[in-house]
């Protein structure tokens, strides 16, 4: 089971997105600075704002692309409130 997830830091005011077998474990690595040199050790402390189960790690990393493609805080704010539009997108995928 893959998942999406949608991550935001106060900080930074930024969203990220990444894909991920194991969300808490994902979430826990983004806080604790598990990697020193990544983009989200500058945005700590980070929020979960979306988990979104894919069908398949293939399904998963194309919607995560197409999402990174978007670069559209407004469509990112959407999909957070109404996950059921990453459905849509993953049926087209």
């Amino acid at each position: 089971m893959y998942f999406i997830y949608i991550i935001y830091s106060k900080k930074l005011d930024r969203y990220y997105i990444g894909t991920t077998c194991k969300v808490e474990v994902r979430f826990r690595e983004h806080n604790s600075g598990f990697y020193n040199d990544s983009y989200t050790v500058k945005g700590i402390p980070w929020e979960l704002n979306l988990s979104f189960e894919c069908e398949s790690s293939e399904k998963a990393y194309k919607l995560e692309k197409f999402l990174k493609r978007m670069k559209s805080r407004v469509f990112l704010e959407k999909v957070i409130v109404d996950p059921n539009i990453l459905l849509d997108i993953q049926n087209k995928l």
